[in-house]
């Protein structure tokens, strides 16, 4: 395969099983001059299994700004350089952005291979109307936090895909049952791995099963929006309405934020009318 000098390739990984690796993903690997891993032992595993040798350094969140500046290095040398995370996408709740927003503004060609996403591959099985929903990713891990988080996304009138962690994941169950409710939501373990397994319930039914059945393997969470009735969407569009407002946002900007919410443009600049007057 023909390999650009002075590249930065994003590579998409497995998730799971090492299968659903792409042959252009394999070329670009065996083909480029340095592959940034964010842990070389966990991407050892996988080179080593399709007979990949190449020269590989760390690259992961807490090194991410300190070592982009080395890739830019490489990449002037005319050396073409890959990245790839544990599993999945780089840039999708793992570290790829820093890197590929330094190479594009210092004018080197970013290129970006496909591949598995473990939100999207849960969402194929779910049978959720995928024609709007937010990924969200990674909620914060101490309570406060992560509740003033989950309510700064309970105006969205869509599905909202949250990632988390086993040991984390009552404790983000409880706080989603307190701020959204008790909602339907579909979540997915183990994607692509012999354990697979997704279950459609409620939260408090998630919380029961998960307290009698001890989490395993990374989660992918979707919560489901209530079907409203017109006087809930009034109320909630004067929530978010009152929310912008008292950011200091202006008019106009609050009324496209509204309109990026699911809102009727002439119902949101009516709310926020209402409320600037207030």
């Amino acid at each position: 395969m023909d390999i650009n000098k002075g590249t930065l390739y994003i590579v998409a990984t497995p998730i799971g099983n090492y299968e659903d690796i792409s042959l252009r993903a394999l070329n670009v690997l065996k083909s480029v001059d340095y592959i940034a891993c964010e842990d070389t032992r966990h991407s050892g595993v996988l080179l080593k299994h399709y007979e990949i040798k190449k020269p590989l350094f760390a690259y992961h969140k807490f090194n991410e700004k300190d070592k982009t500046p080395y890739i830019l290095e490489l990449l002037a040398d005319g050396k073409s350089v890959a990245i790839v995370s544990d599993a999945g996408s780089p840039g999708i709740s793992d570290p790829g952005v820093v890197a590929a927003r330094a190479a594009r503004e210092a004018g080197y060609t970013v290129t970006a291979i496909p591949g598995a996403t473990a939100f999207v591959t849960s969402l194929m099985a779910s049978g959720i109307d995928l024609s709007h929903f937010a990924f969200i990713g990674f909620a914060p891990q101490k309570d406060a936090k992560r509740k003033k988080f989950l309510e700064s996304y309970r105006a969205y009138k869509m599905p909202l895909i949250f990632y988390e962690a086993p040991h984390r994941l009552i404790a983000f169950l409880e706080t989603a049952l307190d701020v959204y409710g008790d909602r339907e939501a579909f979540i997915s373990r183990e994607l692509t791995k012999l354990y697979e397994e997704h279950l459609h319930m409620h939260l408090s039914e998630l919380i029961s099963h998960f307290k009698e059945n001890e989490p395993r393997g990374e989660f992918v969470i979707t919560i489901l929006n209530d079907a409203a009735s017109d006087e809930d969407e009034t109320m909630d569009i004067n929530e978010a309405a009152r929310a912008l407002i008292g950011e200091g946002m202006s008019i106009k900007d609050a009324t496209n934020k509204l309109k990026e919410l699911g809102f009727k443009k002439n119902d949101a600049y009516k709310a926020l009318l209402e409320i600037k007057d207030e």
